[in-house]
Formats: structure tokens, sequence, C-alpha cells
């Protein structure tokens, strides 16, 4: 018997009615075999009681015996499938996460090769040869493996998406092109893949070409950077061989001032010396004198001091020291004015230098309406803002300052660094700086930095601070037209700059900044009119 099915094919032992492996076959009288069950539905549902191969008619249904010879067979078949199954199986991999699994193994998933569009079923090899072998399955669409086949199906009317309407852009199946689409242009999915792969194939080609030429667009960018850097090296080393002939140049005028003052003060002690040696002289024959009159005064030699008196009587010979003086050398004080001035001329040019520096950095900064309190009147540009005695009637927002006659800027910094510039010329009294972004803005405020605020004040047209927890007075030369704001977050600092001067004001550092921070504007009471000018955000004119 296991010689016989060897010789048969899995197509001699299947069902034409299911498509399968006999099940319970039976023969009826024109010699053809089917399974049990499916001839008897067959001919419960058919009119005429017929062969559904031959078509040979029978006017009394045929009674229905198992063959036992073929079902025999089909067993034999069965286990030997069972027993190749098994043996290919263990050849086969289990499916990988990522990989299509087999819907029909159970137990261990086998990778699919397929996927049948017809069943909706994807197979691993083994589940995969009916499909190969089988004449009503050979008809089958098989493509690569797939997951989601479901979405393969019209979910109007559970069939095959197998066409397109160009109309409604959109995949199909046969009865929606009966119904829905009935006048639309529907073409196969085939016929709209190629066209549609055509159109991918041009975006891949304009997508590589957008990736050329960013690639090109990155080697110029590092091409500058590479020169910006080479340039950045040969400034640093043109700088540190200037600053290197300074140094030298100073110290040779320091020694060769150092020496003019140390041989004027030499002349000074030589002429002292010479001076004070003449004097001990004088002093040394005044003593001897003094000497010989004592020692002639004891004496009761009445001839040798008559004739000694002559002689020692008069006073020796000296010099009028009363205008006598030692010339002090003259310090007119020129070098250290010279230097003094260069050293002015030194700090405002690296003042001037990093100005230009922090303004590369500038924003273009505007103030938020919805923050401004009801008596600020703001630019439609939101750019100015000044104070008038007159509340508008506002909705009470939670961004707005109830009380305080502040405003906020649009623009925040969590990282970086930013700057802006903003004009207080014709103010006596205003609040500039940057404020947290959770300060409190209802009832009355207190400007500090525990409260989340670095700011700068002016007040009563003079008077300028920084309104650190304690208020510092700053000593300025002129009177601020233009204030420049520097905020570097990662830094933690915060520098205000006199533009006109190009110099630094005052600088806040080590703070602690953990929340955005946005610009802060109090332009003050108006005061009658001395204060209505306006807070102005300026464009800011990158210094040359």
């Amino acid at each position: 018997m296991s010689a016989a099915t060897s010789l048969l094919s899995k197509d001699q032992l299947l069902c034409s009615i299911c498509l399968d492996v006999f099940a319970d076959p039976v023969a009826i009288p024109c010699g053809h075999n089917f399974c049990k069950n499916c001839i008897s539905e067959h001919w419960n549902i058919a009119v005429q009681c017929q062969c559904p191969i031959c078509k040979k008619l029978f006017y009394t249904k045929p009674e229905l015996q198992v063959n036992v010879f073929i079902s025999e067979m089909v067993a034999q078949f069965r286990q030997s499938a069972q027993q190749r199954a098994s043996s290919s199986r263990s050849e086969q991999q289990a499916a990988k996460p990522g990989e299509v699994p087999c819907d029909i193994c159970t137990g261990t998933k086998l990778k699919a090769v397929k996927s049948c569009l017809v069943c909706l079923v994807s197979y691993c090899e083994i589940h995969l040869e009916p499909h190969l072998t089988a004449s009503g399955l050979k008809r089958h669409q098989l493509i690569n493996p797939v997951e989601n086949l479901e979405g393969r199906m019209c979910m109007k009317h559970d069939k095959a998406l197998e066409l397109f309407c160009k109309d409604d852009q959109t995949c199909v199946c046969m009865l929606c092109t009966i119904l829905d689409h009935k006048i639309h242009n529907v073409v196969p999915l085939k016929e709209e893949y190629g066209e549609k792969k055509a159109e991918l194939g041009k975006t891949e080609a304009e997508i590589q070409q957008m990736i050329q030429k960013r690639r090109l667009k990155i080697q110029e960018i590092k091409k500058s950077v590479k020169l910006s850097k080479e340039n950045a090296d040969k400034e640093i080393a043109e700088d540190v061989q200037a600053f290197t002939k300074l140094k030298e140049s100073v110290e040779k005028y320091q020694a060769r001032v150092i020496t003019m003052i140390e041989e004027k003060q030499k002349r000074t002690e030589k002429q002292a010396e010479g001076f004070i040696k003449e004097l001990e002289q004088e002093i040394s024959e005044l003593k001897k004198r003094s000497s010989e009159l004592e020692k002639l005064s004891h004496s009761e030699d009445h001839l040798h001091i008559l004739q000694s008196f002559p002689s020692l009587n008069a006073a020796p010979s000296t010099k009028d020291w009363t205008e006598v003086k030692v010339c002090l050398p003259s310090y007119d004080g020129t070098i250290k004015t010279v230097v003094d001035q260069l050293v002015e001329k030194l700090k405002k040019m690296f003042a001037y230098g990093e100005l230009m520096w922090v303004q590369q950095y500038s924003v273009d900064v505007t103030l938020d309406p919805d923050t401004a309190n009801p008596k600020l009147i703001l630019s439609d540009d939101g750019k100015q803002v000044h104070h008038v005695d007159a509340e508008k009637n506002l909705p009470d927002n939670p961004e707005r300052f109830s009380i305080g006659l502040c405003v906020l800027g649009k623009q925040t910094v969590s990282s970086g660094k930013i700057y802006f510039e903003v004009q207080v010329k014709g103010k006596s009294d205003w609040i500039l700086g940057v404020a947290r972004e959770s300060i409190n803005r209802k009832g009355r405020i207190t400007i500090s930095c525990k409260n989340g605020y670095w700011a700068l004040r002016l007040r009563n047209e003079n008077l300028y601070f920084a309104l650190a927890d304690t208020p510092v007075c700053l000593s300025l030369k002129s009177k601020l037209e233009k204030i420049g704001v520097f905020v570097d977050y990662d830094e933690g600092l915060v520098s205000f700059y006199d533009v006109d001067a190009s110099a630094l004001i005052y600088s806040y550092t080590s703070c602690s900044f953990n929340e955005k921070l946005l610009p802060f504007f109090c332009p003050y009471l108006n005061q009658g009119g001395n204060n209505s000018a306006p807070l102005i955000i300026s464009s800011v004119h990158h210094t040359e």
C-alpha cells in the first residue's frame, strides 16, 4: 500500500468540490469521487441530482458508501505528508520579530514565504504547497509575505481591493465599481501601481537630488567653518603678536622712565652729598677754632693770649648757606597722563569689541499686549509703550499686570543667548530688563532678583540703580539714551550696555535660571507729561 501511495500525486486525492484532500471519500455511480459531506451538501442545494464533474443525471439520489480503499490511501497520504512536514519544519526557522509568521502553523509559527490575496492568509513553505499544486488554488494571487491582510479587503463589501479609483484616489473592490464608483475612472491596481511606481521613482530622484544639494551645503558650511577657524587662528596669532609688542614696548619705556627718574634722583643725591661734605668740613674747622678758643680762655699766659688774640678772635671764613637748597627734580606726571589715556582708549576699544560680540545675538522683540497693564498704551507694531492716566477696559487675564505699570515681551529664552536694545531718551523714570515667566503679575510687585527680575532703573532723571536684592547705585559719566540688554542663559549672566558709549553698565553674574525668561519693561508714571516719552524697542544697528 505504501508503494502505491508513493505513486499517487496529491491532485489525485483532492475533492473537486472543496479542493482539499478527501475526507470520508465516496464514489458515486459515474465513478467520480468526492468527500461524503461535500457531495451531500451539493445535492441538497442543487435542483437536480447530478455529478459535479461529468454532469451525469441521477433520477434517484444514490446511496453513499465510504470507499474504503481510497480512504486508506488518503490516510497513508496524510501520514506521509505529516512526516514530510515534520522533517521540513525541523529544517525551517521560526518567524523572528519583524518577520511575517505563517497563519496556519500551530505551536511554533514558521516564517511565511507567501501571502495569498484571495485567502487573505500567509503561508510557510509547507502550508503553501497546495497553492503550488492544486489546480483550483493555483489561480490565487500570491505575493511576498505581508502583515494585516485584512487591510486589503474592502471594509464595505468584504471583497479584495483589486482596483483603483483615479477620481477618488482610493483602492476599491469589484462591487465598489458597480455601486459607489460606477461613473468613475477605475483601473486595475497593477496599472495604477505602474504609474505610481514611476512617480515614486521621479520623487526618489528629486529626493536624491535634494540630499545631494544638502550634502554640498554641508561641505560648503564645513568649508566656511574651516576658513573661519583659520581666520580666527590667524587673528589670534596677530593679536597675540600685537599685544606682545605692546607689552615689550611698555616694559621698554617703563624701564627707560624708571632709569630717567633714578638718574634724576642720583643727581639730586650727588648734589646733596656735596653740600653735606662741604658743611661737614666747615663744621670741623669751626669745632677746631672753638677748641682753640676754649683752651686760650683758660690760659694764664698774658703774653700768649695777646699775641694769639688777633688770629683767634675773628670767626673762620665760611660759606653763607642761607639761600643754599637742594634742587628737587621736577615730575610733571606727563608719562602717567599718557598711560592713563592709553588705558582708557584700550578700555573703550575692548568695550566696543564686546558690544559688537553681544550684538550678534540680537532678536526681534515685540511687546505682548495680553500682559500689559490697562494704563499702558502699546504701539501697533508692538515696539513702544508709555503710560496714560485713563485705564482701558481690558479683560483681567492671568498674564496681565493688574497694578504694576509693566509689560513683557513675547520672545522667551530658555537656553543660549539673546540681545535687544531699548531707547530711553527723554525719560526721567523707567525700569527694564528680563523676568521669569512665572513672576507674580497681580497686586503690587517688588522688583528684585529673588522675585525673578534682573533689571536696571532710572529714578528722578539722574539716579541709576541695579535692582539686585540690595539695590546698587551706579555712577555713570553721562545720561543713558539707548540701553542694550544681553542674556547668556546657560552662563547665568544678564548684562546692560550703554550703546552710544559702547560701555558696560552693569552685569548680574552667577544667576540661577530654572525657567523661561522674557524681556521686561516698565515706562513708569507719565508724571503730568514730564515722563511721557515712550520706551522704544529699537532695531539693532551692528557696530562696525
